[in-house]
């Protein structure tokens, strides 16, 4: 008799979605195992009515005795997750639907379940992820919310990892732009670590979207958090470093985004600074040195009809020419310009970043802004 016959999976809308969720709950079976065995049984309900020697052959015979076990607790803890995902604003994706994001199901070790809070469908459009260092500087937290503010006004969803420092601005500087953010987490989609981003988790469940590969209910688990990083670059075209040291996990990231196919860029700082190793070492190894958020849509092409199509009217030439006067020609911090101009600080971003990629200005190494005279 089948495992699937002697231990039935619970009822529910989605009779596939049981499987995939005993498929991943299995103690033992992580994604390179889930792949291996898709890839010889081609659905979870073919895996569990597999004959033992089959399994056996294709995951070798411990995980094969664990997808044969009874499943009494593996059961509810997939009664737990259909709960969770019959929530409002839950939802729980698995790799061979059409709503997987498309860019995360190219990579060899694709999570094979994703579970969803908030904004499905960003998961689908141009990410970019941006990742550094948790104890950053002021400059480094600065330099993170506006390169993420001025790359989702310019059409892109930043990714990052809900981390204390340079996550955390990247997130805020998204929310402050025109698009949105995705938060990757290493724990279950209902836990908040660190417990300060409390209100900020929020925030992007309810104008994003936060994702994770782990149930609802993982506490934050060490080894979980490397992990989480093949997502993060996974879901994006390319990963931006702002901060790291020489031993980083936005190393990591970036050399996994490299191992991905996708671009890596960082941002230079002081040959004193030890948060600037990492991106100083990162680009003796190819990453893309960037100054300013052009340079990213630049190496990345994202068209500049497509990047400004959301908000054509806050960008266009005469606002464009209201914000040259009133910025002359001696270096202005954008906060004074906002205020000098009487924009929102979110449509200012859009005509600057505008007017950067059309050489008209330029973002200095403090961070102001200056009218390039030709």
């Amino acid at each position: 008799m089948h495992a699937t016959d002697s231990h039935p999976l619970p009822k529910q809308s989605r009779p596939d979605l049981a499987a995939w969720l005993r498929l991943v709950l299995t103690p033992g079976v992580g994604p390179a195992a889930c792949h291996r065995l898709l890839d010889a049984f081609h659905t979870p309900e073919a895996i569990f009515e597999a004959p033992r020697a089959a399994l056996h052959n294709c995951v070798g015979g411990a995980v094969a005795a664990a997808l044969l076990a009874p499943a009494t607790a593996t059961l509810q803890e997939i009664d737990a997750a259909l709960d969770w995902a019959g929530r409002p604003g839950h939802a729980i994706l698995t790799l061979h639907e059409d709503n997987y994001p498309a860019a995360l199901a190219q990579i060899d070790d694709a999570p094979p379940v994703l579970y969803v809070v908030g904004r499905v469908s960003l998961l689908a459009g141009p990410c970019l992820a941006i990742v550094g260092s948790r104890n950053a500087t002021l400059q480094g937290k600065t330099n993170a919310e506006v390169f993420a503010e001025a790359l989702s006004c310019a059409g892109l969803t930043i990714v990052s990892g809900l981390a204390l420092g340079i996550d955390a601005a990247a997130h805020n500087g998204a929310l402050g732009g025109l698009g949105s953010t995705v938060a990757v987490l290493g724990t279950g989609p209902d836990q908040v670590y660190p417990a300060r981003n409390r209100a900020l988790w929020q925030c992007i469940a309810d104008e994003g979207c936060v994702v994770s590969e782990y149930a609802p209910g993982t506490p934050p688990l060490a080894h979980n958090f490397p992990q989480r990083n093949r997502i993060i670059s996974g879901l994006s075209l390319g990963v931006l470093v702002v901060e790291a040291a020489a031993k980083s996990g936005s190393l990591i990231t970036a050399r996994t985004a490299a191992s991905q196919g996708r671009d890596v860029f960082a941002i230079p700082g002081s040959i004193h600074s030890a948060l600037a190793k990492g991106c100083h070492l990162l680009i003796k190894e190819g990453a893309k040195l960037v100054e300013s958020a052009a340079d990213v849509l630049d190496e990345i092409r994202l068209a500049p009809a497509a990047v400004f199509a959301t908000a054509s009217t806050e960008a266009s030439p005469e606002g464009q020419g209201a914000v040259l006067g009133v910025m002359g020609h001696a270096p202005i911090s954008a906060d004074v310009l906002a205020l000098a101009c009487g924009q929102a600080p979110h449509a200012l971003s859009l005509v600057l970043l505008e007017l950067e990629l059309a050489g008209k200005v330029e973002r200095l190494a403090d961070g102001r802004y200056q009218q390039v005279v030709r």
